[in-house]
């Protein structure tokens, strides 16, 4: 139950900063809703292709389609209450990561995906959706930014799987996971952390 609550969340997070998009690149209705919608659904879309779960879980379930579809709607309407959009998006980004980061390294290694296999199918459910949204906007995907992204979502469901193997329960490994994760994009944030670069010789 908590996994599916957490996924919920998660899904509704997305969508939230991909609504929020659409509004700042000023979209109609449709538009928030299919950047929306795409940014909720679209790492568990690719989760499920890659352990081979058809269709895919968000495209059968209304309630997933459903909880994205809304909380578009609740963006498109209510946007003028968030403030400033720009930190608003940022901190459901991060949130959204850690949720998928740990819930989908959960649903890998309940599909019999081996340890390593389910940190990287954890780490890729975490930013696919943030990737689907960027592309939709044209924008240059936070993934190829220098500050830290997939790190922080590699460590988070890398955490959960350790936690699985060490035989602590799904629930705590969940918490910790999305915990680590957001907690981690949210710091590098605030702190400006990022990985080198290349030096550029004039």
């Amino acid at each position: 139950m908590l996994l599916y609550i957490l996924e919920l969340v998660g899904i509704a997070a997305f969508a939230a900063s991909g609504a929020l998009v659409g509004v700042t690149k000023r979209l109609d209705i449709f538009g928030v809703c299919v950047v929306g919608v795409f940014t909720g659904i679209g790492g568990g879309i690719v989760r499920d292709l890659l352990l081979d779960i058809h269709p895919p879980t968000s495209l059968g379930s209304w309630p997933n389609f459903g909880t994205a579809l809304g909380t578009s709607l609740l963006v498109f309407f209510l946007h003028s209450a968030l403030g400033r959009l720009r930190r608003e998006i940022l901190v459901l980004d991060a949130v959204g990561m850690g949720l998928f980061a740990s819930t989908g390294a959960v649903i890998a290694l309940e599909h019999g995906a081996s340890p390593l296999a389910s940190c990287l199918i954890g780490g890729t459910a975490a930013i696919g959706g943030g990737i689907l949204r960027d592309v939709l906007v044209n924008e240059v995907p936070l993934l190829l930014h220098r500050d830290l992204y997939a790190i922080p979502a590699l460590l988070g469901s890398a955490l959960v799987v350790v936690s699985s193997e060490l035989g602590s329960g799904p629930n705590a490994a969940l918490i910790a996971g999305t915990a680590l994760a957001s907690v981690l994009r949210l710091l590098a944030l605030w702190r400006k952390w990022s990985l080198p670069g290349p030096r550029i010789v004039e």
